[in-house]
């Protein structure tokens, strides 16, 4: 069998020991740490060994310095667009919150105008929304928001603080429906402001206008007279706002003149009406005739 060796044979170690070069170097270190500390003694050679050093130093700490710009640039560019866009929504929700204090200043205006109209009319009044317009695009009608349960009826005028809208013309409990001035389907006994010639306004043959028709050639009608409400339907009541004459044509061979007219009040424009409540026409009815009975057979005179 052969012996195994884990090393030279005791005859051929030579040298110092590990523990004692261990113990040696501790007490270097110690010695030259005590000697440092006292004389300053190796003070030369460790600002010259940090003069050699320094450019090793710089040397490996450029890849961490790079990679500091890189992260530091790509999270710059990412915090300059994040507070681009918030800056865009501020931006925004501040434009849209001016623009809505404009149309509520606009609207409020609107509404004390409305007020003020409803406190000079004699007939009470109810303010309504208006939901939308008629799908028709051949009529000129709007949908809002008050019926049968504020007490709106058929017939009701609708108004805003310049003058006559239209005329509600179908009712629904909480709904009605409001046929425009402008409709061509739609009249309205009207007087001239001026002289107080009367006459019917109708819906026009253009679009947003009033035609105050069978007027003689010769009526003394002329551009910029306003046409009010003459009140002889029973409908609207007498005095409001109707429209203004913007054109009069006369023609030597014509009968009657053309009288073209703009409606004083937003027809077109408008989010809040005023709905005039009117008594329901109470039709006349005759006395009831009393017959006297006939006597009876066998009765005493």
């Amino acid at each position: 069998m052969r012996a195994s060796f884990d090393g030279p044979p005791p005859l051929f170690n030579q040298g110092v020991s590990a523990r004692a070069r261990v113990a040696f170097f501790s007490f270097l270190a110690i010695a030259l740490i005590i000697i440092d500390s006292r004389v300053r003694m190796l003070e030369a050679v460790r600002t010259g060994v940090g003069v050699v050093m320094y450019p090793v130093q710089q040397a490996l700490l450029v890849p961490s310095r790079v990679g500091g710009t890189i992260g530091d640039y790509f999270t710059s560019v990412t915090d300059l667009k994040r507070e681009n866009e918030q800056l865009k929504r501020k931006e925004f929700e501040s434009a849209q919150a001016l623009q809505q204090a404009g149309e509520l200043a606009v609207e409020n205006e609107r509404l004390r105008k409305l007020l003020g109209a409803r406190d000079k009319v004699a007939n009470g009044a109810v303010l309504a929304d208006v939901l939308y317009e008629s799908r028709d695009r051949f009529s000129r009608k709007l949908v809002i928001n008050a019926g049968t349960n504020v007490g709106v009826r058929a017939g009701s005028p609708v108004i805003d603080e310049a003058g006559v809208v239209g005329q509600v013309t179908r009712v629904f409990n909480d709904t009605s429906e409001v046929t425009l001035l402008t409709d061509k389907d739609q009249s309205i006994p009207v007087q001239i402001l001026r002289n107080g010639l009367r006459g019917v306004a109708f819906g026009g043959s253009e679009t947003g206008t009033l035609d105050m028709r069978f007027m003689a050639a010769n009526a003394d009608i002329v551009d910029g007279d306003v046409a009010i409400t003459s009140g002889l339907d029973g409908v609207y009541p007498p005095g409001l706002m109707v429209a203004s004459v913007k054109r009069v044509e006369r023609a030597a061979k014509d009968q009657f003149a053309r009288i073209v007219m703009a409606p004083l009040a937003g027809v077109e424009s408008n989010r809040h009406l005023l709905v005039l409540l009117v008594e329901p026409v109470k039709l006349y009815a005759p006395p009831a005739v009393v017959t006297p009975a006939a006597p009876r057979k066998g009765a005493r005179k």
